[in-house]
């Protein structure tokens, strides 16, 4: 039911709340009661329904307050952030989507906001796809299964041969890219974040607008800086990545 707000469902109403959930309305009214009393939504009556209590955001901090991951990162991805001027991402995989969990904004005109929390498909992100680059075929086969290739954009890449195509190219360059999928004017490159046994658990990616950047101007200035960060974040070894002239 928490689930179920968002975007342009800020308040819901009772029945709302049942449909997303799958259940009947009198079982919502049970929860949402419950909800209410631990203080994670509220009735509002001018939004005439139910809406979230800023409350709901302390799951989400304990979440982040104990990850390792998010800890282990953050000066790595402070320091692409300064070296490269852009924003800078990381993000966990969740199912068939990219969670992203830490961010570092450009301090330049960027008009896209990307805040903590947002969801993201695999398939037409660049992080998701350096996510996928480092899973064996099978699980990435069964993920696309599971995935809805529907465009966000007019040049998101919906057709699943040429988004494997483009899997491929990040399994054999390292980075993947994309062009706009999501956003437009937004485009982004990203790299795998590897665990302890040989397996991707996050991605870190850098995004930059088209109004100072191609993709292969970007690809080709960053990624190798991009991959350097995730190999850091990987490994946890070094404190400090060189940065160019440094």
């Amino acid at each position: 039911m928490l689930r179920a707000f968002g975007g342009e469902h800020r308040a819901l109403t009772l029945q709302e709340m049942a449909n997303s959930a799958g259940i009947t309305k009198s079982s919502a009214q049970r929860i949402s009661h419950t909800l209410q009393t631990l203080g994670y939504v509220r009735r509002d009556g001018r939004a005439k329904g139910w809406v979230l209590c800023p409350r709901v955001l302390t799951l989400a901090y304990a979440y982040l307050s104990g990850n390792a991951l998010i800890e282990g990162a953050t000066g790595h991805l402070q320091a692409l952030n300064t070296a490269t001027g852009e924003s800078v991402s990381l993000s966990e995989p969740d199912g068939t989507q990219m969670v992203y969990v830490a961010r570092f904004p450009s301090h330049k005109a960027f008009q896209i906001h990307m805040p903590l929390g947002r969801v993201l498909p695999m398939f037409c992100t660049a992080a998701g796809r350096a996510y996928l680059s480092r899973l064996p075929d099978d699980e990435v086969d069964e993920i696309l299964d599971r995935s809805s290739l529907r465009p966000l954009t007019a040049t998101t890449v919906t057709d699943r041969s040429r988004v494997l195509a483009l899997i491929a190219e990040a399994r054999e360059t390292g980075y993947s890219r994309a062009n706009q999928e999501c956003y437009r004017g937004d485009l982004t490159i990203g790299a795998a974040v590897m665990g302890p046994h040989g397996r991707p658990v996050a991605a870190v990616n850098i995004s930059g607008p088209t109004s100072r950047w191609t993709l292969e101007d970007l690809a080709q200035r960053w990624s190798p800086l991009l991959m350097e960060t995730a190999r850091a974040a990987s490994s946890g070894m070094a404190d400090r990545i060189a940065l160019p002239g440094g």
